[in-house]
């Protein structure tokens, strides 16, 4: 089972998570990031290094977000060739943003 990245990193896409990935699983546009299903080994490592927390598996996603399952899936599918995300790098932090 996979973990998932949810709405609350819209317009925020902190990387603290990304870094911490075993398998480099991340992926990001210009709103916000990605866990590739197909390669996330469902470690956990990413879920406490989320500031907005936006990450959770698949199983224990809140049903408003349930449609970020697909949503993953489908954007890293389509980002595959811009690279997988592996450092930190500055947050957007976005009108949409909303940092906990």
């Amino acid at each position: 089972m996979a973990h998932i990245v949810t709405a609350p990193c819209n317009d925020c896409k902190y990387t603290d998570c990304c870094v911490v990935c075993p398998v480099e699983c991340f992926y990001m546009d210009e709103k916000m990031l990605y866990i590739d299903p197909n390669d996330c080994i469902d470690c956990e490592a990413c879920v406490p290094e989320c500031p907005v927390e936006a990450i959770f598996s698949e199983a224990n996603t809140p049903s408003q977000w349930s449609s970020y399952i697909q949503i993953n899936a489908d954007k890293c599918t389509a980002l595959k060739d811009s690279g997988q995300i592996t450092e930190k790098q500055s947050p957007l932090e976005g009108p949409e943003c909303k940092k906990k």
